[in-house]
C-alpha cells in the first residue's frame, strides 16, 4: 500500500526541508554581505521549498493518524482506532513530536508570507530577513530530526491498537488552540528577523519599523486569540471553573504577549517620531526570546503541568542551547551596532511619547514579574535548595498595582499629543472621561444589584477610563464633522480603539466574575434538589451512555429560577477505556451576562454524586475582550497607509 511508505516519505521531506533552510540561511546572508544579487535571490525560492516539504511532511503524518498506522511510534502513543477521525487528525500536534513539526511548519508559513508580501523591500534587507528566519528554522528542524522524530517506526513488532490520545485533549479546543498559539509564538520571529536585519545592514532607522509593524501586529493578534482560546478551553475542560490558574505553562505564553504588546507600541513611536530606536530592537529580541523560553519550559520536562509535554530532559538541553545561541548572538549584534544609533528626538513629560514609554516599562516589569515567579521555584529545585510553590497570591498582589498604572497610562496616551502639550489641555481633554468613569464605577454595581467593594469599583474605573478615553477622538470627530467625521480617522486608529476596548471588556469580566461568582460543592441523587446562587438544581435522572471510545455516567439536571425553567443540563463522568482514565465533562448554560457551570465529581458511599455548581457572572467577557483585541490588531494591519508605503518602496 502507498500508506506503508508515508512515514519514510515524511522523514525524507523533513531532511529536504532542513537542507533548504540551511541554504536559505547561508547563501542569502553571504550574498548580502558580498552584495551579490544572485545569491540574495536564493532566499525566496528556498523559503518556498522549505514550506512545501514541511507541508508534505505534516500531510504524511496526518495521513498516518487517519489510517491508524500504529507502526509509527508517535501514532501508536497518541491515537486509537476508536478515536473519532477529527481527533485523530488534531492528535497530529497532540504531543511533543507533532507539535514541534507544526511549530516548524508555521514558522515556514511566516517565511513564505514575508517572501510573497515583502517583494518591494530592498533586496539586501529581504535577503537578511529571510536568511535569519531560515537560521531559526534550521535550528528547530535539526532539533526534530535529532531528538524528536515523529516518524520513528515500532518495527518489527507493531501494536494491534494505539494507546489513545490524552482524554484532556479530546476536545475541539485542540483543533484550534495550538495552531493559533503557535502562529503567535513563531510570528514574533518576523519582528526579530527585521530587527536583526536592520542591525546587520546598519539601517537602524524608522524605515524597518514600517515593515516590521504589520507583521508584529498580526503575530500579536494570533497570540491574543491563542491565549483566549486556551483560557476558555481550560475553563470548561478541566472542571475547576477558573479562567486562569497562573500555571507555569500559561505564564509561558503570557510573557511574550506582554513584551509583544510593548513592542507594538514602541514600533508605533519609532515609526511616527523616530524615538526609542534601540529600545524597539531590544523588545523585538526579548519577545521572540521569551517565545523560545516558553518552548523550553513546555518541552524540557522541567515542569509538571496539565498543559506541558513532559519529555526527556535531553530535549530541553537542546532547546536551551538553541535559546542561548539565538539570544546571545542577537544581543552581541545589538551591543556592536546599537551604539551607532543616536536619537536626537526630544519630548516633554506631558506627551504621548512619555505615556508610551511608561506603557512599555510597566509591561516589561509585568513580564519580569511573571518570569521570576515562574523560574524562581525551578531554580531553587535545581540547586537542591528545596521546593516552593509560587501561586496566585504572588501574581495577584503584584499585578493589580501594575495593571492600575498601565491603565492610567493607556487612557492618557490617546488623549495626549506627540512631543509636548500643556497640563491644562491634558486635564481638559481627560476630565469628562475620568469623571464619567468614576461615577459609573460606583453606580454600576448598585445597578446590577450587587454588593459594592472597593476592588470592584477600582476594576470598573480602570476599564471605563481606558474605554472612554479611547473613544473620545471618535466622539469628537462625530461632533465636529457629523457622520463624515469617523471616515477621517485611519483604520489603525480604529484598531487601537478596538484593542483598548477589548482590554476594557476583559478587565470588566475579570473584575465582576472574581468578585461576584458563587460556588458550592453539593451532593445529589435522583429526585433531590439544591439552591445555589438563586438557581434551583433538580436531578431528574441518572444513566449510562456509550461514546466512541468511552463510557459515561450522565446526570440530567433541571435548572429553574423563580419557578421558571432555565435549562436542562447534562454533566458527565467519563471513563476512557484505552487510557483507563476518568474525566469530568462539564455542563454549561452559557450567556453573555452569566454562566451556569456544573461539574460532576465522584460517586459517594450512599449513591449520591458530588457536584460542583458555579454561577459565574460576566465570565464570557474575558474571552470576548480577547477576540475584540485580536480584531483590533487585524483592522490596524489593513490600514491604507501600509499599502501606500509598499507601493512607494522601490527595489
Amino acid at each position: 500500500m502507498v500508506t506503508d511508505v508515508l512515514p519514510e516519505l515524511g522523514f525524507y521531506a523533513l531532511i529536504l526541508a532542513l537542507g533548504m533552510a540551511v541554504l536559505q540561511t547561508v547563501v542569502p546572508l553571504w550574498g548580502a554581505w558580498q552584495r551579490r544579487p544572485l545569491w540574495m535571490a536564493f532566499a525566496q525560492p528556498m523559503a518556498w521549498g522549505q514550506c512545501t516539504f514541511l507541508v508534505l511532511s505534516l500531510a504524511c503524518l496526518a495521513t498516518g493518524f487517519y489510517v491508524n498506522d500504529f507502526s509509527v511510534d508517535y501514532i501508536a502513543a497518541n491515537s486509537n482506532s476508536a478515536l473519532p477521525w477529527y481527533y485523530r487528525l488534531s492528535a497530529v500536534w497532540g504531543s511533543h513530536e507533532g507539535s514541534m513539526l507544526l511549530w516548524s511548519l508555521l514558522l515556514s508559513f511566516w517565511g513564505l508570507a514575508v517572501s510573497l508580501f515583502s517583494r518591494r523591500l530592498p533586496r539586501d534587507l529581504l535577503a537578511r530577513v529571510l536568511g535569519i528566519m531560515g537560521a531559526i528554522g534550521s535550528g528547530f528542524l535539526l532539533f526534530i530530526l535529532v531528538t524528536s522524530n515523529p516518524f520513528t517506526r515500532t518495527l518489527p513488532v507493531v501494536p494491534a491498537e494505539g494507546a489513545d490520545l490524552n482524554p484532556l485533549l479530546q476536545d475541539p479546543g485542540l483543533i484550534v488552540h495550538p495552531p493559533m498559539l503557535y502562529m503567535g509564538y513563531v510570528g514574533f520571529s518576523v519582528a526579530f528577523a527585521f530587527a536583526m536585519a536592520a542591525l546587520l545592514g546598519g539601517r537602524l532607522d524608522a524605515a524597518w519599523t514600517r515593515w516590521a509593524r504589520p507583521w508584529t501586529t498580526v503575530a500579536w493578534s494570533f497570540l491574543t486569540l491563542g491565549i483566549a482560546l486556551g483560557s476558555w478551553w481550560a475553563y470548561y475542560e478541566l472542571g475547576w471553573g477558573g479562567w486562569w490558574f497562573w500555571d507555569p505553562v500559561e505564564n509561558a505564553s503570557l510573557m511574550p504577549w506582554l513584551v509583544g504588546t510593548a513592542l507594538m507600541h514602541s514600533l508605533a513611536a519609532t515609526e511616527k517620531r523616530g524615538t526609542f530606536k534601540s529600545w524597539t530592537v531590544l523588545l523585538a529580541i526579548f519577545s521572540f526570546s521569551l517565545s523560545l523560553l516558553g518552548t523550553f519550559l513546555v518541552r524540557s520536562g522541567v515542569l509538571t503541568s496539565v498543559h506541558s509535554f513532559a519529555n526527556d530532559p535531553d530535549r530541553g538541553v537542546f532547546i536551551l542551547v538553541l535559546l542561548g545561541l539565538t539570544v546571545g548572538l542577537a544581543l552581541l549584534v545589538f551591543a556592536l551596532r546599537a551604539p551607532q544609533v543616536k536619537s536626537r528626538i526630544t519630548f516633554g513629560w506631558l506627551s504621548r511619547d512619555t505615556f508610551l514609554l511608561i506603557n512599555n516599562i510597566v509591561l516589561l516589569v509585568m513580564a519580569v514579574t511573571v518570569l521570576l515567579g515562574t523560574l524562581y521555584p525551578l531554580l531553587l529545585s535545581s540547586l537542591g535548595l528545596g521546593k516552593i510553590s509560587v501561586g496566585p497570591p504572588y501574581f495577584n498582589a503584584l499585578f493589580v498595582p501594575l495593571a492600575t498604572l498601565l491603565c492610567i497610562a493607556m487612557g492618557l496616551g490617546p488623549l495626549s499629543r506627540w512631543k509636548q502639550m500643556s497640563r491644562r489641555t491634558l486635564v481638559k481633554r481627560s476630565a469628562f472621561s475620568a469623571l464619567a468613569a468614576l461615577v459609573l464605577s460606583v453606580a454600576l454595581p448598585l445597578w446590577l444589584d450587587r454588593h459594592w467593594t472597593p476592588l470592584v469599583s477600582l476594576g470598573l474605573l480602570l476599564a471605563l477610563w481606558v474605554a472612554l478615553a479611547s473613544l473620545r477622538e471618535v466622539a469628537g470627530s462625530l461632533l465636529r464633522f457629523g457622520l463624515r467625521g469617523p471616515r477621517k480617522l485611519s483604520r489603525s486608529h480604529y484598531g487601537m480603539v478596538l484593542g483598548h476596548l477589548g482590554l476594557a471588556v476583559t478587565i470588566t469580566g475579570i473584575t465582576l466574575v472574581s468578585s461576584y461568582h458563587v460556588s458550592d460543592n453539593v451532593r445529589l441523587n435522583v429526585g433531590q434538589q439544591v439552591m445555589v446562587g438563586g438557581y434551583r438544581f433538580t436531578m431528574t435522572s441518572l444513566g449510562d451512555r456509550e461514546g466512541p471510545n468511552y463510557t459515561a455516567t450522565r446526570a440530567t439536571l433541571q435548572v429553574t429560577r423563580d419557578n421558571r425553567l432555565i435549562n436542562i443540563m447534562h454533566p458527565e463522568k467519563r471513563f476512557y477505556h484505552a487510557r483507563r482514565q476518568a474525566l469530568t465533562e462539564t455542563a454549561l448554560d452559557a450567556g453573555l451576562f452569566r454562566d451556569v457551570y456544573v461539574a460532576m465529581g465522584e460517586q459517594l458511599d450512599n449513591g449520591d454524586w458530588a457536584l460542583r455548581i458555579q454561577i459565574k457572572p460576566f465570565v464570557r467577557w474575558i474571552w470576548l475582550g480577547g477576540v475584540i483585541m485580536a480584531l483590533g490588531g487585524g483592522l490596524a494591519v489593513w490600514d491604507r497607509r501600509y499599502r501606500r508605503q509598499l507601493r512607494k518602496e522601490q527595489l
